[in-house]
């Protein structure tokens, strides 16, 4: 058995990258449905029926355990696959809530009722289809009270990000913080609400001011997930790592060594 990761693309692969450093004895196998992406721009159902597609291959090469590294995917398709979809004995997690327990300073697994949090003021940079799901504003709520998030859509990103472009994906960040600093000024956090966005963290950072703490989604999830198989050990097992896609393999592979600086190969699903 293996570990499966989803992501519409690329972006996914910086959790990939953080979760292999965490927990190197666990294989993974990648799924990038590159032919369909960018999920951002798509409608709730769209990106629900190609999530279960991706996760459903997923399932099928081995996996018991697949993580939606994809906010998009998170925030428009998770809870409606967990409330109906999810096989019996299978499970799937998303990447929001690891990163909110960080946010609000929750330790793993604390279900206690949502309470202040030293964090008032959080700009929330995602995709357009993330943004309008309010997922995040959701699960926030039901750890924190009295946290104002605005949200920013960053139209056109991922799609640079995806095409090598990292000149143009720079002044989208710039355009997107100065937008978002319109609406709120003085955040006290930023939440890079996308896999991809890490890419671009340096930038966002530089953008907001040093005084914005960024949160970042790969460690977090690692560290969360490494908790979560402590406790079902049976849900791993040995096993190569494997890197699959619904589109160009050479090209995805190619774009896949640029990103994470060292070889990767993808096949064709």
């Amino acid at each position: 058995m293996a570990v499966g990761i989803f992501d519409s693309g690329l972006g996914g692969l910086t959790v990939l990258d953080a979760v292999q450093k965490r927990l190197p004895d666990v294989p993974f196998i990648y799924y990038a449905d590159s032919a369909h992406a960018p999920y951002g721009v798509r409608t709730a159902d769209d990106i629900y029926e190609l999530t279960t597609a991706a996760t459903q291959k997923l399932f099928d090469a081995g996996c018991d355990l697949v993580i939606l590294a994809c906010n998009t995917a998170s925030a428009a398709a998770l809870r409606r696959m967990q409330e109906g979809w999810v096989p019996e004995g299978k499970r799937v997690l998303g990447v929001f809530v690891p990163l909110i327990e960080a946010l609000t300073e929750r330790d793993w697994g604390d279900n206690s009722p949502p309470r202040e949090v030293g964090t008032k003021h959080v700009a929330l940079f995602a995709t357009p289809a993330t943004v309008s799901s309010r997922a995040f504003q959701r699960e926030l709520a039901f750890r924190a009270v009295g946290v104002d998030v605005e949200a920013q859509a960053c139209g056109g990103v991922v799609d640079a990000i995806e095409e090598g472009d990292m000149i143009l994906a720079e002044a989208l960040v710039n355009s997107h913080v100065e937008a978002l600093k319109r609406k709120m000024p003085n955040p006290d956090a930023a939440v890079l609400g996308c896999t991809h966005y890490p890419l671009l963290e340096n930038e966002f950072q530089t953008a907001l001011g040093p005084d914005v703490k960024v949160f970042s989604q790969a460690d977090l999830v690692a560290e969360s997930l490494a908790h979560y198989l402590d406790r079902r050990p049976e849900m791993v097992g040995g096993g190569e790592a494997a890197f699959l896609t619904s589109g160009d393999p050479k090209k995805v592979s190619d774009r896949a060594t640029q990103f994470l600086r060292r070889q990767i190969t993808f096949q064709a699903d």
